[in-house]
């Protein structure tokens, strides 16, 4: 049970004074990069032909080793109180959003094992470049934004809706607007619905334009209610950033995961953001 509690102890992120699990951090962080960088150089042809046989004892090698982490992971897991028990623990630690992204970043590379359609597999392949993902483990920064995405659900989901509603209500106007004049752009409202999206996203490919004087009208009414609706998202997120990051100077957090220290109130005679300086 010790060294369970001590793999535990290791694998999760480093506790300050923990400086073997300050390397193993620092390690498997160093070889996520490493992966996405091979993931990236690997779809060029001339680099994959001169550099194929490394880039695949590469891959070896890394899913060697997040293989093993995985296991660690999935064994000592009990060690934490969200995964007690034998069985039960291990199944809900599986189920865990970073568990399950650990187990795609591995997964594919055993699937070219099974005998699957070939297509099927080298697309699975791609799935390696959510190994990057696996930095959300590490990174507190992750953890905060998860957090304001959490406080925030709401108001987005009320924002993503209008937008939704806007580009319905844009789409079906251009093309009874332009559905005449430009038959072959505007040939049905899921064809319309392409031009709404590259104007309310202020993208404006070109390729897709009304020539009508109505059409050119709702363009440039959707184009302005485009900008305005589209930094909604922008300014939500803003303030709740602002507001998780103000909560943390006012209450005592962990440097490293961003979690409240249990049991580790300031001193009321300080002002908040003052005692966690102190600490």
């Amino acid at each position: 049970m010790k060294l369970r509690q001590r793999l535990w102890e290791v694998i999760e992120v480093a506790r300050a004074g923990d400086r073997v699990s300050r390397v193993f951090d620092t390690a498997i962080l160093s070889l996520i990069v490493l992966n996405v960088i091979a993931v990236i150089a690997g779809s060029m042809a001339s680099v994959q032909a001169r550099f194929g046989a490394f880039f695949s004892g590469f891959e070896v090698f890394s899913v060697a080793v997040f293989t093993v982490e995985y296991a660690v992971r999935l064994f000592s897991c009990v060690e934490d109180g969200r995964f007690r028990g034998a069985l039960r623990g291990r199944l809900r630690f599986v189920v865990t959003p970073l568990a399950l992204i650990d187990l795609v970043a591995i997964l594919p590379f055993y699937l070219a094992f099974l005998e699957i359609d070939l297509i099927f597999v080298r697309a699975l392949r791609l799935f390696r470049i959510l190994r990057i993902a696996k930095i959300g483990r590490y990174l507190s920064a992750f953890s905060l934004f998860g957090r304001v995405l959490k406080s925030r659900k709401e108001e987005l989901i009320l924002s993503t809706g209008l937008m939704l509603v806007l580009l319905l209500m844009a789409s079906c106007l251009m093309y009874s607007a332009e559905n005449e004049a430009q038959p072959e752009q505007f040939s049905d409202i899921p064809a319309a619905m392409w031009w709404a999206v590259a104007t309310l996203t202020t993208v404006g490919y070109g390729d897709v334009y009304p020539v009508t004087p109505l059409g050119r009208l709702l363009g440039a009414v959707v184009a302005i209610l485009g900008i305005g609706l589209f930094a909604l998202p922008t300014g939500i997120l803003g303030s709740g950033f602002i507001e998780e990051i103000q909560a943390r100077r006012e209450s005592p957090v962990c440097p490293h995961c961003g979690r409240p220290l249990d049991g580790e109130d300031p001193d009321p005679a300080e002002p908040a953001g003052e005692a966690v300086y102190d600490e």
